[in-house]
């Protein structure tokens, strides 16, 4: 009888253990991004946030960097990437199709690299 006590105190601690186990969702991403000025912010920005599960898009001029809080169980960091290149501007790992580039407005066309 002490054994069945035992047994099922042990499985109840264990379970209680493992409901309390928590994984972060949220994870802060930096990626490079190309632009020269504030219409290029708000277009990266507004891409960033057509993902689904980007909770905070933040992009630095100074840094061509954006900021970002993603939901890890709804998007990563290469999805908002893609996104930014659909908008014309070069990912550090994804670039901007040519003919979407070309229309950007003059002062955003940054110096793409080869």
């Amino acid at each position: 009888m002490k054994r069945i006590v035992l047994l099922v105190l042990a499985c109840f601690f264990t379970l209680t253990m493992v409901a309390q186990e928590k994984k972060s969702k949220n994870k802060k991403v930096e990626i490079e991004v190309a632009g020269n000025c504030g219409m290029c912010e708000k277009r990266i920005e507004k891409a960033a946030y057509s993902v689904k599960g980007v909770k905070n898009a933040e992009w630095h001029s100074d840094h061509k960097t954006i900021h970002l809080v993603i939901d890890e169980t709804k998007c990563s960091a290469e999805d908002v990437a893609k996104a930014i290149a659909a908008a014309g501007h070069d990912t550090g790992s994804v670039k901007a199709l040519d003919d979407v580039y070309e229309k950007l407005h003059g002062c955003c066309l940054y110096e793409r690299m080869k």
